[in-house]
């Protein structure tokens, strides 16, 4: 899948998920964080990220937006296409990582007008 020759020698670098939240459920977004936070770093220093799922047992999208999706925010789709890795999920969660990534690609390319409509939309919730 990734190549290995060039600059995909780099040193890869494994984020395993329960033992960075210390648990098999990936449904809080303040664990969804503490990856991101370990992340985040790792990429800026041009490091191969390999972000495991292995052992986990529940897995929400609010998890995944705050772990992953935020990164498209700070780190274009090609350097994390060319440094992300993620492992250990079956086909239906790989769906909602998907779903998930389309939609912090498509947030990212104009937060500001989303940001904006979701205030209107939240304006009209207190009426």
């Amino acid at each position: 899948m990734k190549r290995t020759t060039g600059e995909n020698m780099r040193e890869k670098v494994i984020i395993r998920v329960i033992d960075t939240i210390g648990s098999n459920l990936c449904i809080a977004s303040e664990d969804g964080q503490k990856v991101f936070d370990k992340t985040v770093p790792l990429l800026q220093t041009g490091k191969h990220v390999v972000i495991s799922f292995d052992g986990v047992s529940m897995l929400i999208s609010l998890f995944l937006n705050v772990a992953i999706g935020q990164l498209y925010g700070q780190f274009s789709e090609e350097e994390i296409r060319d440094q992300l890795e993620v492992t250990g999920l079956a086909g239906e969660d790989m769906e909602i990582l998907q779903r998930v990534v389309e939609n912090a690609k498509r947030y990212y390319t104009n937060p500001e007008k989303y940001d904006k409509v979701w205030a209107t939309l939240e304006g009209e919730d207190e009426e």
